[in-house]
């Protein structure tokens, strides 16, 4: 038997959720993903001491610019290891301006570029907001793919469907948390309303043609992973992964095309807006997501700007 990573592997695509270049080599995911948390755990890292110093060189003295060429430089030190992308995020307090989003995801483009690395390597993650997906739409337009991230409610994938982004990252972990704590019950299985909540999304997709990616993330247990086996893509913690690589049980596919899913529904801004104002969960998880990536970004700053 092999093991529950090389089986998953058969019908999904594996996603690393980290900055570790090391756990990426040994783990050989197809792509990989970073955020502000993950980028100021891997700053941490002495092996990248000496990206930090150049991020901070090359920025002369630009704070916000030095916290991208490091991720940059982090991203394009991961595609080195990896045969897909790497998705890369835009500054998480800029969730709610178009036009900054929209200026930030072209400048990380552009240090891409001069890295010498191309367009079908990269995709721009940007929080799941009104405006974080009508700049995903723009972007998309401009040849620019996107990775659409702190996703918790059906209308952002419904708007993110309507966007025609390349792909979605709907939270399962993160749902998970808040009913648990909300309701005081613990969840396993196809009841955890995380694996609820990407199973219905999927299905909603699948039904409807829908071409965006549904991906998975932010896992807190193996039964989530497993209960979301033939996902398009997940993305998972080195831990993880390597608990799946030592689990040789048999793993069987939860998710795949050809179940009924909800009729399409094109959402204007009013019905977004209201669908995310009646669901408390998605709110607070949206809010609290951006404020943790804002926090870890401020953190990074301050790390650069003491070099």
């Amino acid at each position: 038997m092999t093991s529950k990573l090389e089986q998953l592997k058969q019908f999904t695509t594996v996603v690393c959720d980290t900055g570790d270049l090391d756990a990426i080599s040994r783990l050989r995911p197809v792509d990989a993903t970073t955020n502000p948390s993950l980028l100021l755990k891997a700053a941490a890292i002495p092996d990248y001491a000496d990206l930090l110093r150049s991020a901070v060189a090359q920025a002369k003295g630009d704070v916000g610019l030095a916290c991208d060429q490091f991720a940059v430089s982090v991203g394009c030190g991961i595609l080195k290891v990896i045969p897909g992308r790497i998705s890369t995020e835009v500054d998480a307090r800029l969730s709610f301006d178009e036009e900054a989003l929209w200026a930030k995801a072209n400048q990380l483009i552009a240090l891409y570029d001069q890295a010498g690395v191309g367009r079908d390597r990269v995709l721009i993650k940007l929080a799941s907001t009104w405006e974080g997906i009508r700049t995903a739409e723009r972007l998309e337009k401009a040849g620019i793919q996107t990775n659409l991230t702190l996703l918790f409610s059906f209308a952002q994938a419904q708007a993110c469907a309507d966007a025609g982004v390349f792909l979605i990252s709907p939270f399962v972990g993160r749902i998970y948390d808040w009913y648990r704590k909300s309701t005081g019950l613990d969840y396993t299985g196809a009841e955890d309303p995380g694996v609820q909540s990407v199973t219905r999304i999927y299905n909603y997709y699948k039904a409807n043609d829908i071409q965006t990616v549904v991906m998975g993330a932010s896992f807190r247990t193996l039964s989530q992973i497993e209960q979301l086996a033939g996902c398009d893509r997940l993305t998972i913690s080195p831990d993880l992964l390597q608990q799946l690589d030592a689990d040789q049980g048999p793993l069987q596919r939860k998710l795949q095309p050809g179940v009924a899913g909800e009729p399409r529904q094109h959402l204007s801004e009013a019905q977004f807006r209201w669908a995310s104002n009646e669901d408390a969960m998605a709110t607070e998880k949206l809010a609290e997501g951006i404020r943790q990536f804002a926090r870890d970004q401020e953190k990074l700053e301050a790390v650069l700007a003491g070099l």
